[in-house]
């Protein structure tokens, strides 16, 4: 299959007057019976490899495929699982970084899950034990990493769906990223602190003072010029990937951060937050530091993602469902 066609890069005096003639478009799931609404907001979104369905986690554990460009739920498919085990909460959904239609989830049973979109079907699970709640894959996909709340980092053979080694960690990792050779993992920590870890051994090599609290978000720029960590000071810090340096802090929301990510090119980067007094998104260009886009939002959006090849831009809207700008042409 060809890949994705990248739209061209917009210059930094460019980006606004073209961003904001763009349509935003409502995603709003159906309740499960007997589900409470509040327990339906968006806690995880994942755009697949070519930017060609998007999957929204739910608090009440709805697993969702949407397409940008058909807004009725009707048209999206729900993920189920057969297991009589019942899910108690979905924690984490993530595209494979390759292959377009396969999607992984952990959920606090202790499973982690493999998805067929196209047969709407669980094609593999892997029991890693108590709470996964991050997901990384390695950028082959041949791998992937969870984290659980008991401190614990399990790696995992996709293809022979087996655990391959299990690391106990001394905090708590918060979220995890892979570095674009798969030879790093970094992970965040509840001292405000990146960790960068060798891998598979996970042999500790550097330690980023990243915030001056927790840290729970993390990206990767496209190029791997450079890694964007989210701390709960509010602040986002920019690290140069060769020098690892910050080069700059970012006040991107008006509270703790709980994701960030960079636009297709990497040359802009956006936050999310679950503030409730945050009412708008802001969009820095990278380079720079300037804020050239502010979204008002009429409710929190704690989880932010940008298309993979586009200036499309997803973000979770609580009780309104999933919103994205861009999102039908």
């Amino acid at each position: 299959m060809a890949p994705p066609t990248r739209a061209r890069s917009l210059a930094k005096s460019s980006f606004s007057p073209a961003f904001s003639k763009l349509k935003t478009s409502v995603y709003i799931d159906s309740h499960r019976p007997g589900a409470v609404s509040s327990s339906h907001y968006i806690r995880t979104i994942s755009w697949n490899a070519s930017g060609t369905f998007i999957a929204t986690g739910a608090a009440d554990k709805t697993l969702r495929i949407w397409n940008p460009e058909k807004t009725n739920v009707k048209n999206s498919t729900e993920l189920r699982t057969s297991s009589a085990t019942a899910v108690t909460s979905l924690e984490r959904v993530s595209f494979h970084p390759i292959n377009e239609n396969e999607l992984a989830s952990c959920s606090t049973d202790g499973m982690v899950r493999f998805w067929d979109i196209r047969s709407k079907a669980s094609v593999g699970e892997v029991k890693v034990g108590e709470q996964p709640f991050t997901l990384a894959w390695s950028p082959d996909g041949t791998e992937i990493v969870a984290g659980r709340k008991d401190n614990v980092l399990v790696s995992i053979d996709r293809t022979a769906l087996r655990v391959l080694s299990e690391h106990q960690q001394p905090l708590q990792t918060n979220q995890c990223v892979f570095d674009w050779s798969g030879t790093h993992l970094f992970m965040t920590g509840g001292d405000g602190s990146v960790k960068m870890h060798r891998y598979p051994s996970l042999e500790h090599t550097l330690t980023l003072n990243a915030h001056t609290s927790a840290c729970y978000a993390l990206s990767m720029s496209p190029s791997g010029e450079y890694l964007a960590a989210g701390g709960g000071d509010a602040l986002v810090s920019l690290w140069d990937a060769q020098e690892w340096i910050c080069v700059r802090t970012l006040e991107l929301t008006g509270g703790l951060v709980k994701s960030v990510d960079f636009s297709f090119d990497g040359s802009y980067i956006t936050a999310g937050s679950d503030d409730k007094e945050d009412k708008k998104i802001q969009i820095a260009h990278v380079e720079t530091g300037e804020i050239v886009h502010t979204i008002s939002v009429t409710t929190p959006a704690a989880q932010v993602a940008w298309h993979p090849c586009r200036y499309i831009l997803a973000y979770s809207a609580d009780q309104q469902g999933l919103k994205i700008v861009g999102g039908i042409s």
